[in-house]
């Protein structure tokens, strides 16, 4: 078949580069112009083995394209995506902008690919911390439904940006050397520290981190009764989320059997040998597409609960690779 091309806005971030990454050998998609903010244009990207400048984009950058990958921000996404898609273009959006839009799918592919179908014009990318924990949860779901949701996350500061990277390497030195920290991209020093803030506050004392979990876990699942309360805290580690999960079931389940129906699902791992020091961690995680699943056991605050250990990167299967895997979808079931 004709490789479909391929226009990414936000391509100098750290999710944009992954998209590069992510499609310059793929057999189905080819990159034809990278695009950011007038801040970005007139950068070189490599793709292949060839140079890219990237372009500013502007009204008339989606001409001529199939498929559009924004990772820009919710601002040019609420601008740009619908002049791409009236240009004919299918966009999949990694912000906020339109995941909560009743008419635009939020699709996981493991859990709800068949929501591809109701696009129009607009697919929005989950959020990252939501992404993996949905893959780990729908396989539990689908055999025994999951009526509350306790999570608190560690995320990564590459969930922030390159900038915010470039604070925990500039900042951990001079902790160590006894040195003052004055923190720009956070409200506090974020080497040798977590802090529990993650986006802005609102009214009833979550943050948006925090309220996006509960409300787009509910659309993604097509459940939404289920009951959810989540904790996410910054950590000072550089790429991989890790969360964890409390669910109470409508039945009781074993670990045995949530060990069991994990290691058939799509894209989970299990690393579930305490014993042996056999668990997920981020570091081990980072550059890997699959979530990665342990500390499996009973939840003893609850007969129907199971706790569980979930890490991911957030780069990979919590932005780029997810949306490129819901490209995919769209060319399996022929809607582009």
């Amino acid at each position: 078949m004709k490789k479909l091309e391929v226009g990414i806005l936000g391509a100098t971030g750290m999710v944009g580069q992954r998209f590069v990454s992510l499609l310059e050998h793929h057999p189905w998609f080819e990159v034809a112009w990278l695009a950011a903010s007038e801040r970005s244009a007139g950068k070189k990207l490599v793709v292949g083995a060839e140079a890219v400048e990237v372009e500013e984009v502007n009204a008339h950058s989606f001409e001529g394209i199939d498929l559009a990958l924004f990772s820009a921000g919710t601002d040019p996404s609420r601008h740009y995506a619908p002049i791409a898609a009236r240009a004919g273009a299918v966009v999949i959006d990694n912000s906020a902008a339109w995941r909560m839009e009743a008419s635009v799918p939020l699709v996981v592919p493991e859990v709800n690919p068949e929501d591809i179908a109701q696009q129009q014009g607009i697919i929005a990318n989950p959020n990252c911390s939501t992404i993996q924990m949905v893959v780990a949860l729908w396989p539990i779901h689908k055999v025994n439904p999951i009526k509350r949701i306790i999570v608190d996350t560690y995320q990564s500061v590459s969930g922030t940006g390159a900038a915010a990277a470039e604070e925990l390497v500039h900042q951990t030195p001079l902790v160590l050397e006894g040195k003052d920290i004055i923190p720009h991209v956070y409200p506090h020093r974020i080497a040798f520290n977590i802090f529990p803030h993650i986006d802005v506050f609102l009214d009833d004392g979550y943050s948006k981190e925090e309220w996006k979990m509960i409300h787009e876990t509910r659309k993604i699942m097509h459940a939404p009764d289920i009951a959810i309360s989540a904790t996410c805290a910054r950590v000072p580690v550089m790429v991989g989320h890790s969360e964890a999960v409390h669910i109470e079931l409508t039945r009781p389940l074993s670990p045995e059997d949530v060990r069991h129906i994990l290691a058939e699902a799509p894209g989970v791992v299990i690393q579930d040998e305490p014993t042996l020091n056999i668990y997920p961690m981020p570091w081990a995680a980072a550059g890997r597409d699959e979530v990665f699943v342990g500390r499996i056991r009973q939840d003893t605050s609850h007969p129907n609960g199971i706790a569980m250990w979930v890490v991911a990167d957030n780069l990979r299967k919590g932005a780029a690779l997810n949306a490129v895997q819901i490209a995919e979808e769209l060319i399996a079931r022929k809607t582009i």
